[in-house]
């Protein structure tokens, strides 16, 4: 089981880093935060022995599928391409990655996160099931080039896939689906916890033609497929209804930022630079992010 992979590899990360640990009740638990900043919680991957940074990545593969753990490298390799960007001179690098593991694993109730500039994972653990969200990947570049052609853009299938559904919409709902002709600084759920749906909404599911809701589904799927099968289950929003939103110009290489929302499913993109090459992208859960949900009903049960 999920829960008990990510025990196993808790429990070696504990025993040699303590600091790596922190309360459940910890206020920062709830909280995310992927800009460069100093100061996280946990241990940093630059000070784990191998052993214990294997077992920080077999985290992590145990939350993502494959393709979404090729993206979380991507993003950590990514901060030294961004140094020498910039001539060396913040000092990045790929070790500034830290691991934060709330309670004890193995416990009813723990949680853990994984979390640096452009990449954040949290996972709850209560009574062995695991409650994912949010997942924040983010790529500076978004894409590097040669002879025209990208040899890297780890956010590349979520910015096209994105783009194809709002030029394959009909006038109409195009009209509903572009909320704005601007687009924002970042994305609107920020690093706060999500409460609420984000307004305004944009086009509905239920609004689109066939083909409309077929690219829809495939893009809730690309985000809802960065997790394990077993973890995508839970944020499935089959059953409710479904809106797609756009905020600024549609061409490429300009900011610009989508969002799809359901109950408790939010999904946002955005480019946040004018050259259209730094991307963000976060999969949340407004009902139930944190593992709130279940650590409410378990709770309610002892």
């Amino acid at each position: 089981m999920i829960a008990e992979e990510m025990t196993r590899a808790a429990r070696v990360v504990l025993a040699r880093h303590p600091g790596a640990g922190a309360a459940l009740s910890d206020r920062a638990r709830r909280f995310i935060d992927y800009t460069p900043i100093t100061g996280r919680p946990g241990v940093e991957l630059a000070a784990l022995g191998s052993p214990e940074r294997k077992a920080a990545f077999q985290l992590l593969g145990a939350a993502l599928s494959e393709h979404a753990f090729a993206q979380a490298m991507a993003v950590i390799a990514l901060e030294e391409v961004l140094d020498r960007r910039e001539e060396f001179r913040r000092g990045r690098h790929s070790g500034d990655y830290w691991l934060v593991i709330f309670g004890t694993p193995g416990d009813d109730a723990w949680a853990w996160r994984f979390e640096g500039h452009h990449l954040s994972v949290s996972m709850t653990v209560v009574d062995g099931q695991v409650s994912p969200a949010p997942l924040f990947l983010g790529a500076n570049p978004a894409r590097v080039d040669v002879l025209g052609r990208a040899v890297l853009r780890p956010l590349g299938v979520e910015e096209d896939l994105g783009r194809e559904l709002l030029t394959a919409l009909s006038p109409r709902n195009r009209e509903l689906a572009v909320v704005s002709d601007v687009a924002p600084y970042d994305i609107r759920s920020a690093t706060h916890p999500v409460s609420s749906r984000i307004e305004p909404a944009g086009v509905a599911r239920s609004a689109l033609r066939p083909g409309e809701r077929a690219l829809l589904d495939q893009l809730m799927s690309l985000y809802l497929g960065r997790l394990s099968d077993e973890l995508a289950a839970a944020l499935d929003p089959a059953g409710t209804e479904v809106h797609f939103a756009w905020e600024g110009p549609p061409q490429p290489g300009t900011r610009h930022y989508y969002r799809v929302q359901a109950d408790d499913l939010v999904i946002e993109f955005d480019q946040t630079s004018a050259d259209g090459n730094h991307a963000h992208s976060v999969l949340r859960r407004p009902l139930g992010e944190f593992g709130e949900d279940v650590l409410a009903e378990h709770h309610a049960r002892d």
